[in-house]
């Protein structure tokens, strides 16, 4: 079917559009992005660390954290998001024999466990620098998790202690491991790459430092994390548009332009304002480069 414009605004799993838009020449690079797993904790803990004696108040919901660490040896940043106080860690997979977590939290925020991800940076490097090596980096790590979990979707789980310690977790009897369908005690180094799991410990420990009971007894990490975002960038020139195609307009975090909710609704007004002003009569679109559909912009103006 023939397209007289297309808004490419696909999410960061788009896996047969970045295929397809591949074999048809589109000009795609790759680009860093975080791998890792996710991490649970006792909600209580966290509201005493972070509300001290005012923790349990009824005025006040559940904390949440968000740490950062350089691991200048494996010249890699670890860092905590999409922390879901009183949440739930949930299957994220979007194909066959794959595992993938994610976190979520509802309204109340009261399940008892916090949950956040604990992601390591990788880069092109990590894939000699392929177009779209870092989504099959991505499937090979899923596919790996589902295989460790031994099946029926189940995901791969560690005690937080074992793992620091390098040693697997024989039985998750009485974790917090809130995933469903359920886990599978397993040994994580034997999933991700030696020096992500170096990087990861490092930081844990560090985080214990600045947070003293990070590494809880009971906090437990399920894998696998892959989809903090997407690992390539269709390529676009100024005008917004494809570097190959004039009238294909990649935008968004799925497009490589973006870090979330918001800076990829912003990035889609952008895009539309560029359209608006390519197809309007040349009187208008002389106003519209002095009106915005951004409130942000009007105001900044």
């Amino acid at each position: 079917m023939d397209c007289s414009l297309l808004v490419l605004a696909v999410g960061n799993s788009a896996r047969d559009t970045y295929r397809l838009l591949h074999q048809r020449g589109v000009s795609i690079t790759p680009k860093s992005f975080a791998i890792g797993l996710r991490t649970e904790h006792p909600q209580a803990w966290v509201d005493s660390t972070q509300y001290g004696k005012y923790a349990g108040h009824p005025r006040l919901g559940s904390a949440d954290y968000q740490l950062t660490f350089q691991d200048e040896q494996n010249q890699r940043g670890v860092y905590t998001f999409c922390m879901c106080p009183g949440g739930l860690v949930v299957a994220s997979a979007s194909a066959a024999e794959q595992v993938v977590t994610n976190g979520m939290s509802y309204s109340g925020r009261d399940s008892g466990i916090a949950n956040a991800a604990l992601v390591v940076t990788v880069n092109p490097g990590d894939w000699d620098h392929t177009a779209l090596g870092g989504m099959y980096l991505q499937e090979q790590l899923e596919n790996r998790a589902y295989r460790m979990g031994q099946g029926s979707y189940k995901a791969p789980a560690q005690m937080m202690t074992d793992f620091i310690s390098r040693q697997p977790s024989n039985t998750l009897q009485g974790s917090i491991a809130t995933y469903r369908p359920g886990v599978t005690p397993s040994d994580l180094w034997q999933l991700l790459p030696p020096s992500w799991c170096s990087s990861l410990t490092k930081a844990m420990l560090s985080w214990n430092k600045k947070m003293p009971g990070f590494i809880h007894p009971r906090a437990v990490l399920t894998a696998v994390e892959t989809r903090t975002s997407a690992p390539l960038r269709i390529l676009r020139n100024g005008a917004m548009h494809s570097v190959d195609i004039d009238n294909l307009y990649p935008v968004g975090e799925g497009a490589g332009y973006a870090g979330g909710i918001i800076s990829s609704a912003v990035d889609g007004l952008k895009a539309a304002e560029t359209i608006i002003a390519r197809y309007s009569p040349p009187e208008q679109a002389h106003l519209l480069q002095h009106q915005s559909l951004c409130p942000a912009r009007n105001l900044q103006d």
